[in-house]
């Protein structure tokens, strides 16, 4: 009497339609594959396998979805970084380049009184070797602003640009009009006026 009656409670024992898959018997551990079992993922499958495949058809569903919505974050996160590193790249280049401009404007009046002095002839030898040590350092300057992308702005002879040029005054005539005297030379930094230049305008 005593062993039917504990073969009914076990057979009554309503955790009996709930197992692993994939455990084995008494056990409810990995096998020796080292796959995964329903257990181990925290999932109590019911014994009917139409049951059982529902259960897991939905946790793949919504598996997926948490793994697209994952996905999308990251590529999200991604392309904002991708964003923000450029954007920061442009603007340090953009700092340079604003501090490079400063640097060189503020030396520009160097520049035209080199040009102011070299524009007088010389009468002695002094003078003359004076003159061209002075047109040897006005060389290196616009060399040295050069590799930063400073340029001067052709002016005489060149059709009048109020872009590029500024006009003190206008010679009465007709026709074209165009640059006859430079009073201030211009420069452009990068394919930016940064000084235009100082002009009489003529006509062709």
């Amino acid at each position: 009497m005593t062993d039917h009656t504990i073969n009914d409670t076990k057979a009554d024992d309503p955790t009996d339609d709930m197992t692993a898959v994939g455990t084995t018997p008494d056990r409810g551990v990995e096998p020796s594959s080292g796959v995964p079992t329903a257990e181990s993922l925290g999932l109590m499958l019911p014994a009917d396998p139409e049951s059982a495949q529902n259960i897991l058809l939905r946790e793949l569903a919504e598996s997926r979805q948490e793994t697209g919505d994952l996905l999308d974050n990251l590529q999200r996160i991604a392309a904002e970084f991708d964003n923000y590193r450029k954007r920061t790249e442009r603007d340090q280049l953009e700092n340079v380049k604003r501090a490079s401009q400063r640097v060189i404007e503020s030396l520009l009046p160097v520049l035209d009184s080199l040009d102011a002095a070299l524009a007088i002839e010389a009468d002695t030898e002094n003078e003359s070797r004076m003159l061209a040590g002075m047109e040897g350092t006005r060389t290196l300057l616009l060399e040295a602003f050069a590799r930063d992308g400073l340029s001067p702005i052709d002016a005489i002879g060149q059709a009048f640009d109020p872009a590029i040029h500024e006009a003190v005054s206008v010679i009465p005539g007709d026709g074209d009009q165009v640059v006859d005297q430079e009073l201030r030379k211009g420069y452009v930094m990068q394919g930016r006026v940064i000084r235009p230049s100082l002009v009489i305008v003529g006509h062709a």
